[in-house]
């Protein structure tokens, strides 16, 4: 099982010192969130509460997250980075792949992609975008990137977009991993078909289960099954190793992560005293 430290919410200040804490405690990586901004008035109703209330408003803190993966990615040598999720459709494929394409080679190919659609309206329509269409927007943008990552003259012809040839340099030496966010079946289903990994929610044991159990489905279905996955699983329970370990063997699950300091340690908490978590963490589930 590996251990992912989820920092959003943090203190933008010791990102970089909670990542050398994080990969001196044995985690395999960091999650971040992604947000532009928040409007001012809110009508979008948040997926993952009973009210659609989001626990966030405006002035919690959502840095960049690639500029910061890269500035973290240059005080670690071996943690990895992903957004949980990156708000793919939002952005446009070409700058999208010069962006990762560049830090994939200064991170030795640490930073993933976890891509999702979104659910606040009002980001795509400050931005222009069109909310209806999202999801073919966000596949084509797949496709588009990865073409660009191969270093090769490409063109594309899509529904979307409709691109010239184009060459795009520096390649990294291998395609950016994409991780897939949501328990949507059309989410669920990507990650199957297109994805290196898929991302849960804060699932229940129950929850956990039955999503792994359809996406092992969906990935038998698209003859994806033969290849490396990453089914990263947040959990609503406290950490167990024998529940891990009965999760990784029976229904694939391969990773877990440890909830936002905000929860843990409460709304604010020094750099010291979420490296003594991280440290009594990995001692209790990673080192042993």
């Amino acid at each position: 099982m590996k251990y992912w430290q989820v920092v959003s919410f943090s203190e933008p200040d010791q990102l970089l010192g909670i990542a050398q804490a994080a990969e001196e405690a044995g985690f395999e990586g960091i999650l971040l969130a992604d947000h532009l901004f928040f409007p001012g008035t809110l009508n979008s109703k948040y997926p993952y509460s009973e009210d659609g209330t989001p626990g966030f408003d405006g002035s919690t803190p959502f840095p960049d997250p690639w500029t910061t993966i890269a500035a973290m990615s240059s005080v670690t040598s071996t943690l990895k980075f992903a957004p949980m999720v990156f708000i793919l459709p939002l952005r446009h494929p070409i700058e999208l792949a010069k962006t990762l394409g560049t830090l994939a080679i200064h991170s030795d190919g640490r930073a993933i992609l976890g891509a999702g659609a979104g659910w606040i309206r009002e980001e795509f329509d400050v931005m222009g975008i069109p909310w209806k269409g999202r999801g073919k927007r966000m596949d084509e943008m797949v496709e588009v990137m990865r073409q660009l990552w191969t270093g090769d003259m490409v063109e594309y012809h899509g529904d979307v977009f409709d691109l010239p040839p184009m060459q795009m340099s520096p390649a990294p030496a291998a395609p950016v991993p994409i991780y897939f966010g949501g328990i949507s079946e059309l989410a669920m289903r990507r990650a199957a078909r297109t994805g290196q990994g898929w991302f849960g929610t804060g699932n229940t044991v129950e929850q956990a289960t039955d999503l792994l159990d359809k996406l092992a489905g969906y990935r038998r279905e698209y003859g994806t099954d033969g290849d490396p996955f990453d089914a990263l699983v947040p959990l609503a329970v406290p950490p167990d190793t024998e529940l891990f370990a009965r999760l990784e063997g029976e229904h694939g699950m391969t990773s877990t992560s440890v909830y936002p300091f905000m929860y843990t340690l409460g709304p604010s908490s020094t750099l010291e005293q979420k490296r003594d978590a991280m440290m009594q963490f990995g001692d209790a589930f990673i080192r042993r």
